[in-house]
């Protein structure tokens, strides 16, 4: 492992003198004023987070793609064999079909994203259009929206498992005991479980899209809406026709980031509701395949048909959503 690493990193430093190499002999063909100690500086500033985008993002990222088709076991790494058969894809396929972790895992993380992405938009969207006026005190509401954000998951995640407890003591069972409710266990109902993992995921994660949306509101020329209102057209209207077309890159980078989060969700159902096919999603499981199990390899399978899924969808939303000349 260690000999691939170096070869790989050699190579990207080659590839990095070369990107250099190149740019001092354009500069030279074209006769443009260069400073060849000013280039080595330059470069030089830039090679330490180029080594550790390798060693932290790159390399692992090449060694899941070659791991997914082998029989990597994590406790034996120096027996590591090509999987010919390509049994590693063959079990995921054969998972699916038989309705097993696998095929509850995608179930269910296509329910969050379904269920999370158009709320947490919505919610951020909601926000920033309340936030943004000029009126007093609207400063306050902004940094308690926000304050979810900067708490930490897991913290968010054993904070909303106090209200959803399923004791008397638990804060939504005590508002419902108050009308003559009996105590529910919500997370561990089949049927609304994850539903409260939604909730919990878009309350502590819309702050951050308003933020945002705030930032793509203030490119929105106020003349718009004044001439808009001088035509009579309404606040539906005005937000239809003029604040929705401001918004549409906005919208675009909002959607893609959301999307992308929530298919790698993972910790929320990890802490509230521990490995239950239920709330079981693909992060999770691959979690488990790779660190529990130890059988990295079949969780690289996942982890490369998951990214080639997520991409392919993510380059159509691009492609959709884009910008007409």
């Amino acid at each position: 492992m260690l000999g691939s690493t170096l070869a790989i990193l050699a190579v990207l430093l080659l590839l990095f003198a070369a990107v250099a190499a190149k740019d001092l002999l354009v500069a030279k063909k074209k006769k443009t004023h260069y400073n060849r100690k000013t280039c080595f500086v330059a470069y030089g500033m830039i090679l330490p987070a180029v080594v550790l985008a390798f060693i932290f993002v790159l390399l692992p990222i090449i060694y899941s793609l070659g791991y997914a088709f082998t029989d990597f076991y994590l406790l034996k790494p120096d027996d590591i064999r090509f999987d010919k058969d390509f049994s590693n894809f063959t079990e995921i396929i054969k998972s699916i079909r038989d309705k097993g972790e696998l095929y509850h895992a995608i179930r269910n993380t296509s329910i969050f994203v379904v269920g999370v992405v158009p709320l947490q938009i919505g919610m951020a969207l909601g926000l920033a259009l309340f936030v943004n006026r000029t009126k007093k005190g609207v400063g306050v509401f902004k940094v308690c929206y926000f304050a979810p954000v900067v708490v930490s998951l897991t913290i968010t995640s054993y904070l909303w498992l106090q209200i959803l407890s399923p004791s008397e003591v638990g804060l939504l069972n005590s508002i419902l005991k108050l009308f003559g409710q009996e105590p529910k266990d919500f997370l561990r109902d089949k049927d609304g479980a994850m539903i409260w993992i939604i909730v919990m995921s878009a309350w502590q994660g819309c702050g951050y899209q308003m933020l945002i949306f705030l930032s793509g509101l203030t490119n929105v020329r106020k003349e718009l809406y004044e001439a808009a209102a001088l035509d009579g057209a309404t606040a539906w209207d005005q937000f239809l026709h003029v604040t929705c077309p401001g918004l549409r890159s906005t919208f675009l980078y909002i959607l893609i980031t959301v999307f992308v989060g929530a298919c790698r969700v993972m910790i929320q159902p990890m802490l509230m509701t521990g490995y239950q096919s239920h709330t079981l999603t693909l992060s999770y499981y691959m979690y488990q395949q790779g660190y529990t199990y130890r059988w990295v390899g079949q969780s690289s399978a996942v982890a490369l048909l998951m990214t080639i899924v997520i991409g392919s969808i993510t380059l159509l939303q691009r492609r959709l959503l884009r910008e007409k000349d």
